[in-house]
């Protein structure tokens, strides 16, 4: 081997590095280009199954069609962000003409009750939070001045995200009315002879996906009745809105309806503030604690195992190990797209290395 050749060698290699590294920055730098392709092509595929539905059973031409499930998209959005808008203004103009000092010292004397009636006093909580290295705030009492700032904050990111949400309605129609417009931008980067393939996987995996989310949005509206039900029984006020935000968490495999119920008995307990402890407020978190267990025991047993084995046909252990390892490797959002992108992956190895012995082992209810 010749000088040269190494040379060529080394050459060849640093220009396959600077050319990869590029290609990331690029990517990094058009990150929020690449989020809006992704949340639209969710949006497609949510809104498929309508176009279809409009195209061959009504007879709807395609374009009418696409703008009708457009319609109804928006319109969904646009409910769901007059649930909020309303509450957000409420509690922005409460919180304008709150005395935070005294919404303090309301939640300051629920936690001496919760401790008290828990046979437990302060000073040994106390000591118990200083071995934990927690913030001294909560040592020195629950601080809330800073709840005036966040809502102003999260005012000021929603104002801005609207350029990002017509961005996505835009992509979004037209992935809808040109359902190979996705499909010819990847076959882009197949090799020859290989474009039938791919062509095939992408159906398999819009069919797949469409069936997911859709059966995604039933599994949170289930939890969504439930969560409803179970507050409006406890008395608690804006129910549907807290029963929505807590069903919505469930998205997020695992820690989602961790953070759901934790949020929902803080809720309700706040929401009861100046109320006897062990005669209002314990009790009614107890029910709603008794209904967030119904509810996730229906999730667990029939709606989570009726999507996995119906929608993306792979079983429950298996999409557990997926959703562990992303989340290890990718954090939360890993959890999220652990399963559609773990579908992805079967179909195209399915496509492509079918006479795998391990691949048709791990494909064999595709």
């Amino acid at each position: 081997m010749t000088s040269k050749t190494i040379s060529n060698g080394i050459l060849r290699a640093l220009g396959i590095i600077t050319a990869i590294v590029l290609i990331l920055l690029f990517l990094y730098k058009i990150q929020s280009v690449l989020a809006y392709l992704c949340i639209a092509a969710v949006f497609a595929l949510l809104g498929r199954p309508i176009v279809f539905f409009l195209r061959k059973k009504l007879k709807v031409p395609n374009t009418v069609a696409v703008i009708i499930t457009m319609l109804l998209m928006v319109g969904v959005f646009a409910g769901i962000i007059a649930l909020f808008v309303p509450l957000i203004t409420e509690q922005g103009k409460n919180l304008s003409l709150l005395d935070i000092n005294q919404l303090q010292e309301n939640l300051n004397t629920l936690y001496l009750e919760v401790t008290q009636y828990f046979s437990s006093s302060p000073d040994v909580v106390n000591e118990l939070l200083k071995e934990s290295s927690l913030d001294k705030n909560i040592l020195d009492g629950v601080n809330v001045g800073f709840i005036p700032n966040f809502l102003n904050s999260f005012l000021g990111v929603l104002s801005t995200a609207s350029i990002g949400l017509f961005s996505v309605l835009f992509i979004s129609f037209f992935f809808l009315k040109d359902s190979n417009l996705l499909q010819n931008g990847v076959l882009m980067f197949v090799p020859k002879g290989k474009e039938s393939n791919m062509t095939n996987s992408i159906e398999k995996i819009n069919n797949l996906l469409s069936r997911y989310f859709v059966g995604l949005l039933l599994q949170l509206f289930i939890l969504f009745v439930i969560y409803t039900i179970t507050l409006l029984i406890v008395g608690i006020e804006n129910a549907i809105v807290i029963a929505f935000l807590c069903a919505l968490f469930n998205v997020i495999p695992y820690i989602g309806p961790i953070i759901g119920a934790v949020l929902m008995i803080i809720l309700t307990m706040t929401t009861n503030l100046g109320a006897d402890f062990s005669t209002i407020i314990l009790p009614k978190a107890g029910y709603v604690l008794i209904g967030l267990a119904i509810g996730q025991l229906i999730d667990n047993f029939f709606s989570q195992p009726f999507i996995f084995s119906n929608s993306v046909k792979s079983h429950p252990l298996e999409i557990f190990l997926i959703i562990i390892i992303a989340g290890l490797l990718f954090g939360i959002v890993g959890m999220i797209v652990a399963v559609p992108g773990y579908t992805a992956i079967k179909v195209i190895l399915k496509e492509f290395l079918s006479e795998n012995s391990f691949v048709k082992q791990l494909t064999n209810n595709l």
